[in-house]
């Protein structure tokens, strides 16, 4: 379980034969969990300055590729302060980014978000992208709008994004289980 909350932006320094090493000061537990971007990863190793990870089909199937600088935040511990919100590490699906746009003394970020997806999408609604806990500000036409103020930007990779970019996607897990809560309610 994460927050969404990122605790550094690390760097990938290889990505072979399905193992990732990540550079970077977080600390990880040899079968402890981290979330690279969004997903939720297993540490095998790892050394001074680094996290290495095994990365399977599944994963490089539903998440975009891993290179460059990425968002780093170690698993919530029991009796840590909750600042974001449920986070699981897993990507639900790809989106693609359609604008960037200073707005004041932040940015306007607008994905196109896949339909199945889209329905659990509201607005002030929750949604992680790259692993970091935001809010969504509108939804329309296929896409939502996210503003990002200036400490999202400055310590995320949320400020490397331009036009189609892809980003991982979590929805709210709340929305999720009140959507197979209502379907098993609706088939008894």
């Amino acid at each position: 379980m994460f927050t969404g909350l990122v605790q550094e932006v690390g760097t990938v320094t290889s990505l072979e034969d399905g193992r990732l090493v990540v550079r970077c000061s977080t600390r990880g537990a040899l079968g402890g969990s981290v979330s690279i971007n969004g997903v939720c990863l297993t540490v095998v190793g790892g050394g001074s300055g680094t996290l290495l990870f095994d990365v399977v089909e599944e994963t490089g199937a539903r998440a975009k590729p891993f290179r460059g600088r990425v968002n780093v935040e170690p698993a919530l511990r029991a009796g840590e302060p909750l600042g974001g919100h449920y986070v699981q590490g897993h990507v639900d699906g790809l989106g693609k980014v359609h604008a960037v746009t200073p707005e004041g003394n932040g940015v306007r970020l607008v994905l196109a978000v896949p339909p199945d997806l889209l329905r659990y999408c509201v607005e002030k609604g929750s949604i992680a992208v790259d692993g970091v806990a935001l809010t969504i500000a509108a939804v329309s036409r296929g896409r939502v709008e996210i503003a990002l103020v200036p400490h999202t930007l400055a310590e995320t990779t949320l400020s490397d994004l331009s036009a189609g970019d892809l980003v991982n996607l979590e929805a709210d897990v709340l929305a999720k289980y009140v959507e197979q809560l209502l379907t098993v309610t609706m088939r008894a």
